[in-house]
């Protein structure tokens, strides 16, 4: 009779190698005796080795001896192979979050650092890290200089390059750099970026390039020679493949002039809504690949001889007419219903980047920012915003410098003379380039939500923001009733406009809040109160999934920047981008209102007075 299988899966040698070498890790972060942590790597390297599967021996009772492994790590292993369980990660998991633990892999970054910027410095992630390094913060903590910070973000710098996927803002550069390098080659009459970066993916894998040319051979040689390509990885009459020296795969496919439409559909939409759409066309009596319409046979193959018809379109909205179909726009190509949408006519008329009147969300040197408030200011005010929301932390968030009520007084004072200033050269006639008449900086907060539920500022000092952003940074390991009571908390006030970043998400770097997304699309409907779409790269949230149904809930959402220097104002079109993806529309979106049409919506709170 063969051994009862257990009701739980048995990891890897490798996964379980990983499980003693993140005890080992932990227990160095702890600091705790070298031969400890030393006794866990040198376990987890000798079960990644086992010329057997270590997990499944134990759970049936061999028990055979492995090199490396004592009395102790071998108890552990059965526990684990026969419980499902192992106590002892278990509780370090609880002490020290995963993410934590992820800094260990910073080159140059050792354990005796990570523990002094998680313990004093309240950094939990690698993001977290990064954004601190940046902004000069972790100087202040004992032994970190300057020098320091800068070989910290070398290092993750170093790591991301090594990681499979980039972020959509570090393929957009990369792309935007050999579309660059090909322009101007012989025959080029148009260059598309496809594939997942059309669909403005969050993150992307490999990049894919669509050219239009008469002369495909010397776009190939182009493409081939570039100074950034690392291999060719293929080259053929049509298209060709390259690796960067950035890690990063590029396939490159030539386009007939004038005959463009099917390649842009097929290399843009997700193998779904590829698959959804040759059904239709099949339903219809073609097979449609990228290279056009196949008519097709009695026997249902591409008709031959006589009867053999390719039918070809130079854009992509005659494609889809030749299906019955509206143009579904490249963000919506996922298989999520614009295949039926667009048959009936229904598709969203999708919010734009020039649908957007002003950012709710942004920071200045005065917390964790790295720019003045008049250079923040000015810099929205000549991107041609109607209005800019400056949102400092509240002074519960030590390691943001977040401010206390006699600084929020003193940041007033300020606000309020350049806002005069601006009105006087408005009136002089003297409004700088790019700047619209009118520009108006409203005082915010980025409030912290407490982790016993209550906010960081009492409500008569809230009630003199213009508009009030509230978020949860502290104790995220708190169960999903605790979490989500925070949140609703804040969405329920009086004086919360804005949930900023609502799940807390750094895309690859932490895990987002467990929260009952239920309770809070309600209340934010009931309350008016605005669920942010965080336009951070590393943020991205709320993720396009959840934004939708915010929306169908009857959520207001925003778009906002985040930003914490000038440049990263711009921020805000990736937020647009994950909108769209999100079906949303311009009336959805609360910073698309005017600015008294924003300072109404605020005033009219429910339980403002």
């Amino acid at each position: 009779m063969s051994d009862p299988v257990p009701p739980f899966p048995l990891p890897a040698n490798d996964d379980l190698a990983a499980i003693f070498h993140e005890i080992g890790d932990v227990l160095e972060v702890k600091g705790e005796l070298v031969f400890k942590t030393v006794a866990y790597h040198r376990a987890a390297d000798a079960i990644a080795k086992a010329p057997f599967n270590v997990a499944e021996a134990y759970a049936g009772g061999d028990r055979r001896p492995i090199a490396g492994v004592g009395q102790a790590i071998a108890d552990k292993i059965t526990e684990l192979a026969t419980t499902g369980h192992m106590a002892l990660h278990d509780r370090l998991r609880a002490e020290i979050p995963p993410s934590v633990i992820e800094m260990l892999a910073i080159p140059g970054v050792g354990p005796k650092t990570v523990r002094l910027v998680w313990e004093e410095g309240g950094v939990e992630s690698m993001e977290d890290l990064r954004q601190a390094a940046e902004a000069g913060r972790l100087r202040g903590l004992r032994g970190i200089t300057a020098a320091t910070e800068r070989r910290i973000l070398d290092g993750i710098a170093q790591l991301a390059s090594r990681s499979g996927r980039l972020r959509i803002d570090q393929a957009q550069a990369i792309s935007d750099g050999v579309v660059d390098a090909l322009r101007g080659t012989s025959g080029v009459t148009r260059i598309v970026q496809a594939g997942s970066l059309r669909r403005r993916r969050e993150t992307i894998g490999d990049l894919d390039l669509l050219v239009e040319t008469t002369d495909a051979a010397a776009v190939i040689e182009r493409f081939t020679t570039l100074p950034s390509v690392d291999r060719v990885l293929g080259a053929g009459r049509a298209k060709a493949s390259v690796l960067l020296r950035e890690g990063v795969q590029v396939d490159l496919m030539v386009m007939p002039p004038g005959e463009a439409g099917t390649y842009l559909v097929h290399f843009t939409g997700s193998a779904d809504h590829n698959v959804a759409l040759r059904g239709l066309a099949r339903d219809l009596g073609w097979s449609l690949s990228e290279k056009g319409f196949l008519r097709l046979g009695a026997d249902g193959q591409p008709a031959e001889g006589a009867d053999a018809e390719l039918r070809t379109f130079a854009d992509e909205a005659a494609v889809y007419g030749f299906l019955g179909l509206a143009l579904v726009p490249p963000e919506l190509r996922e298989d999520r219903g614009e295949v039926p949408a667009a048959r009936a006519r229904t598709l969203p008329a999708l919010i734009t980047h020039g649908n957007l009147r002003g950012d709710l969300h942004s920071h200045s040197d005065w917390s964790d920012g790295v720019h003045t408030i008049e250079q923040m200011a000015e810099a929205a005010r000549r991107r041609g915003h109607a209005y800019q929301v400056l949102t400092d932390h509240s002074q519960g968030l030590g390691i943001a410098h977040g401010l206390d009520p006699d600084r929020v007084e003193q940041q007033r004072g300020i606000i309020a003379a350049l806002n005069a200033r601006f009105a006087a050269e408005d009136a002089a006639g003297e409004t700088p380039a790019g700047a619209v008449p009118g520009f108006r900086l409203l005082h915010g907060c980025e409030l912290e939500v407490r982790a016993d539920a209550t906010l960081d500022y009492e409500d008569d000092l809230l009630a003199r923001f213009d508009l009030v952003v509230a978020s949860v940074h502290v104790a995220r390991r708190q169960p999903r009733a605790e979490l989500t009571a925070r949140t609703l908390a804040a969405i329920r006030s009086a004086h919360v406009d804005v949930i900023a970043h609502p799940a807390g998400r750094m895309i690859g770097g932490r895990d987002d809040l467990d929260l009952d997304w239920d309770a809070v699309f309600a209340a934010a409907a009931a309350t008016g109160t605005a669920l942010e779409i965080n336009g951070s790269p590393q943020r991205l949230d709320l993720a396009p999934e959840r934004a939708r149904r915010a929306v169908e809930s009857g959520c207001i959402l925003s778009i906002d920047s985040d930003a914490h220097r000038v440049e990263e104002l711009d921020a805000v079109r990736w937020g647009v981008e994950q909108a769209r993806r999100a079906w949303v529309e311009p009336r959805h979106v609360l910073n698309t209102r005017s600015l008294a049409e924003l300072l109404a919506h605020v005033a009219g709170k429910p339980g403002r007075v």
